[in-house]
């Protein structure tokens, strides 16, 4: 019985259930494999990267749909998807992001479309829909928040939590619904071990008429990562932006109490309300990590990480 990389249900015989092909586009029936490997797909993000200004610690390259021939293109211009191959230090990062951001979404986090697909070598490589792309040539208005901040992708680390709030208080249209998201996605990134969430991880877009939190992307558990490359647990900060001038060691005071009530000022009946729904998933969320394209010993870090957070929270 396979598991859809997609939607994490069964789908019998096939690679990806109806379900999971149609939230990609409703006439898919089938989505073949990349046909190049993942040292091929790297070596190619290096030769585009002239093109692209999307290049990280990832290697990254822009693709769209063909509905047609029931697969992904790489293109260097109008790609509405980005594809992300297995690293050569990491491992299994495209799985684990694929399995962070379907978190996400169980949690009812906004997060684009987004899955695994085989490579030619019988690797995962991991899709995403653009959600700065409209139609096949059109452009969605998207700032991140270095770039609001007066900071650049090698000063992406300079800022503070803190300064987000003030961002969204002086761009977002509703900033108490941003708010909201903010403080979600921050107790979400500390569960699921995501010591990313840089200034170019979080972005502003307008859309009808409204300035808000694009959709969450970039996401995934990172700590689990440097882990399985030899990391200690002391070497590993928790969040990518200082809380209350620190990185390490957050308490369910610094995150819950500090930040949510008294920086972001939510309500804290809302503060409760989000802490509570997103605990309460970790039972479903060890489900689905069981079920995963991670290996075992991925798996397992992951799942006690979760517990390890949680009871963080819960103290």
């Amino acid at each position: 019985m396979n598991i859809c990389p997609v939607t994490y249900e069964p789908c019998g015989e096939d690679f990806y259930s109806p379900r999971g092909l149609r939230q990609l586009n409703k006439r898919l029936t089938d989505l073949t494999a990349l046909p190049l490997s993942a040292p091929e797909q790297r070596r190619e993000a290096l030769a585009r990267a002239g093109k692209l200004s999307i290049q990280g610690i990832q290697s990254k390259l822009s693709a769209r749909l063909d509905v047609k021939n029931e697969t992904f293109e790489i293109v260097d211009r109008y790609g509405t998807y980005i594809i992300k191959p297995q690293h050569a230090d990491y491992p299994h990062m495209p799985e684990n992001e694929g399995l962070s951001m379907h978190l996400a979404a169980m949690a009812e986090l906004e997060v684009p479309v987004s899955g695994l697909v085989r490579s030619a070598d019988g690797s995962f490589s991991y899709f995403i829909r653009r959600f700065d792309r409209t139609g096949n040539t059109g452009r969605v208005a998207v700032e991140d928040f270095a770039q609001l901040s007066g900071r650049d992708r090698s000063t992406k680390y300079d800022s503070s939590m803190e300064r987000l709030v003030e961002i969204i208080d002086s761009y977002c249209t509703f900033p108490v619904v941003e708010k909201v998201k903010l403080f979600e996605r921050t107790l979400f990134s500390f569960l699921v071990g995501n010591e990313d969430m840089h200034l170019k991880n979080t972005s502003l877009i307008r859309r009808e008429g409204r300035v808000e939190l694009s959709p969450l992307y970039d996401c995934l558990n990172t700590t689990i990562e440097l882990e399985a490359i030899g990391r200690r647990p002391d070497e590993i900060e928790e969040t990518a932006l200082p809380l209350r001038g620190r990185k390490r060691n957050l308490s369910r005071h610094d995150l819950v109490d500090y930040f949510g009530r008294e920086r972001l000022g939510l309500n804290g009946k809302v503060v409760e309300g989000s802490l509570l729904r997103l605990v309460g998933m970790i039972p479903e969320w060890t489900g689905v990590i069981s079920i995963s394209f991670l290996d075992e010993a991925m798996k397992a870090r992951y799942r006690d990480l979760l517990l390890r957070r949680s009871a963080v929270l819960q103290s």
